[in-house]
């Protein structure tokens, strides 16, 4: 999957791709998984146009040749394959709320740590023009 880039990713100024930290760290543990693989390359396959023609180009020699009379095991297999698609449907379902979630999680991280740090910047500010209002106002020897 490196390499790669969604549309909604913009493109690296190296000429790489720049990817969300969350989202480079979740495809590493993902990449690490031969489950996750697997189903990453069947869900690949079964969203393309390939597969479409491979199915129907299968299913019209089936029922062209194969059999006198295809429709009762036709039905049977092609039953049989929806019930597993819909399976990798749920599988990449699953695997986009999981990116999002890891996503949301850091940016909510990265945001509370900025609000803590804008925090601390804006009493230090305060304390600051707070001071120098003093040094200003009450200068020593004009009483």
């Amino acid at each position: 999957m490196r390499g790669r880039r969604t549309a909604s990713e913009p493109p690296d100024p190296a000429g790489g791709t720049a990817r969300h930290p969350a989202i480079e760290k979740y495809l590493e543990e993902r990449a690490r998984d031969w489950q996750a693989r697997l189903a990453d390359v069947v869900t690949a396959f079964a969203g393309s146009m390939p597969f479409v023609y491979v199915h129907a180009t299968g299913f019209a020699l089936w029922m062209l040749l194969a059999e006198d009379s295809p429709w009762p095991t036709l039905t049977l297999v092609v039953s049989l394959e929806a019930i597993f698609l819909s399976t990798f449907v749920m599988i990449g379902q699953n695997r986009q709320a999981a990116l999002q979630q890891a996503k949301a999680d850091h940016d909510f991280v990265a945001e509370e740590l900025e609000l803590r740090t804008n925090t601390d910047l804006t009493r230090e500010i305060h304390t600051l023009t707070t001071e120098l209002h003093q040094r200003i106002v009450e200068v020593p020897g004009a009483s």
